[in-house]
């Protein structure tokens, strides 16, 4: 039977932990290594209802992609976001596995699915200016190509659709048609810049600030924040897929509780 180190093995063969940033805590976090493995449940975020659908599901393992421990845990009680959350893995005998940054930049990872997600073709990387824990510099993320120009007005719905996100917030950067595009999994704004060099029309990211859309307003280049999880939740079922394909005799399940959190209000 597999373990929970079979599974982060795996995980760790299709975007090595090696390849995360230096701010980042990515891989193996909670849990026993050697404890079999028969039920898993992949989420973005391991929130409060998570754990509790994992619990429910018996699962032994959950895989996510934002790491449970961030900074430094110097405390786990129940007075604590992360140490109660950390309190009730242990509790229900859950492990957590989470594969951040070097699962956004890995080939097939967070931002090749989120281009694919929106029908566009990769063409190439976006930003080689990260560095990860081993010194390698690493590529984030993608530029790409749709089959078709589409115009903006046609495209937003479009990426609502295709993300199943609850709205957006964009800026026009001067009626230019939708297709050659950057994209960025999850805060991107400050790719901005780059996304205008490499001729991209458009810059589908998220968690963009205020004078990010004033500059793509003055470089004349599309910009649509699609939210963080939107734009990064693509990747969780791909990723069970691969699971289930490498370990057919275990139960995977894509979280139904975890969803978009921010909410668009419209009056």
């Amino acid at each position: 039977m597999a373990t929970v180190n079979d599974i982060y093995a795996f995980l760790n063969d299709l975007a090595p932990v090696r390849y995360q940033m230096d701010f980042d805590n990515a891989g193996f976090l909670v849990g026993d290594g050697s404890t079999a493995i028969e039920r898993v449940l992949l989420a973005l975020d391991i929130t409060d209802e998570v754990i509790a659908e994992a619990a429910e599901l018996h699962a032994q393992l959950i895989v996510s992609h934002h790491p449970l421990i961030f900074t430094p845990l110097r405390r786990a009680t129940t007075n604590d976001l992360t140490g109660r959350k950390v309190l009730s893995l242990a509790r229900h005998g859950v492990a957590a596995i989470c594969m951040h940054t070097n699962l956004d930049i890995a080939e097939g990872g967070v931002n090749d699915a989120l281009m694919a997600a929106l029908g566009a073709e990769v063409t190439g990387g976006l930003e080689p200016s990260g560095t990860a824990v081993d010194g390698s510099t690493l590529t984030c993320g993608r530029v790409g190509r749709l089959p078709e120009p589409m115009a903006l007005s046609d495209f937003l719905p479009y990426v609502v659709d295709r993300l199943h996100a609850n709205g957006l917030r964009y800026v026009d950067g001067g009626r230019r048609p939708v297709q050659k595009l950057a994209v960025c999994g999850g805060s991107g704004g400050s790719m901005l810049e780059l996304a205008a060099q490499k001729g991209c029309d458009t810059f589908v990211t998220a968690d963009v600030k205020y004078d990010r859309f004033l500059a793509a307003k003055e470089l004349g280049i599309n910009l649509i924040d699609a939210d963080h999880f939107c734009t990064e939740n693509v990747i969780i079922p791909i990723l069970c897929e691969k699971l289930r394909a490498q370990f057919p005799t275990l139960a995977f399940s894509v979280s139904r509780v975890h969803a978009q959190t921010a909410q668009t209000y419209c009056p």
